[in-house]
């Protein structure tokens, strides 16, 4: 990105600082990606494109039009992700009544308690406009980082990932996490700009600029996407997930 997002929220001095120090250089991509889709659901854009202060009304996490704005540009990404069979995960979010499951994570906010986000609910749906198919990974987790009391790092050890490329939401929380906690378990931490989004634009800027510095890369959705076109076909191999019953069971060596 000829000019980063946060430019213009990013001191003089803290941009010398950074420089100086070191920070910023870039991981760059591997040769084995896993497109994680972090939270994709209404809950976090509302049940249409509408002004934020609206659709907060109704769906409390809501990031309201620049999450429809985001989605857009993560369809462009998940099809060409698809075009290489690059393995793509999904994860979603709910929570029983009592909110038990989620524990402290209830503790900040004092519309906790509505229902948009109990199990069941609307809310916790997948936007239509990039739901999971057959052969895409779908799980539930109860905390912000995807990997946290969830399967994601088994699977990315069996699929052989050197890559996880994050998009969804939020920027400061869901997304933030998982793409450090991927960098913290040494993969190539990517984060498309333009395909995660928050409902609080310096909360955005700032939290891409933490990644870029000290945890991964932030990149242009085109930049991600041509290096997904320039891969080879099922990057990640005969393991990779196609939906369909197996019937060729694996005999370990003897």
């Amino acid at each position: 990105m000829s000019v980063a997002v946060w430019d213009d929220v990013l001191p003089e001095e803290d941009r010398l600082v950074f420089e100086a120090a070191g920070w910023g250089k870039e991981v760059g991509f591997g040769a084995r990606p896993v497109l994680l889709v972090v939270d994709v659901i209404y809950n976090f854009v509302g049940d249409r494109p509408e002004p934020i202060l609206e659709s907060i009304k109704k769906w409390r996490y809501s990031c309201g039009e620049r999450g429809w704005e985001g989605v857009g540009q993560l369809q462009r990404l998940i099809a060409a992700a698809r075009e290489r069979e690059v393995p793509i995960v999904y994860t979603g979010m709910d929570r029983r009544p009592d909110g038990f499951d989620q524990g402290a994570w209830n503790w900040k906010s004092h519309r906790a308690a509505e229902a948009s986000d109990i199990r069941g609910s609307l809310g916790n749906e997948i936007v239509a406009e990039v739901a999971p198919r057959p052969q895409d990974i779908f799980f539930v987790k109860d905390k912000p980082s995807a990997f946290h009391g969830t399967h994601l790092l088994d699977y990315l050890i069996y699929l052989g990932a050197d890559t996880v490329i994050t998009t969804g939401t939020t920027t400061s929380g869901c997304v933030r996490a998982s793409a450090v906690d991927a960098a913290q378990y040494n993969f190539r931490s990517i984060v498309p700009e333009e395909c995660v989004w928050d409902r609080s634009t310096i909360s955005h800027k700032v939290n891409l600029l933490d990644i870029q510095m000290k945890y991964g890369d932030v990149k242009a959705t085109d930049e991600v996407i041509a290096y997904f076109r320039s891969l080879p076909q099922r990057p990640c191999g005969d393991r990779t997930p196609t939906g369909k019953p197996n019937t060729d069971q694996e005999v370990p060596a003897a």
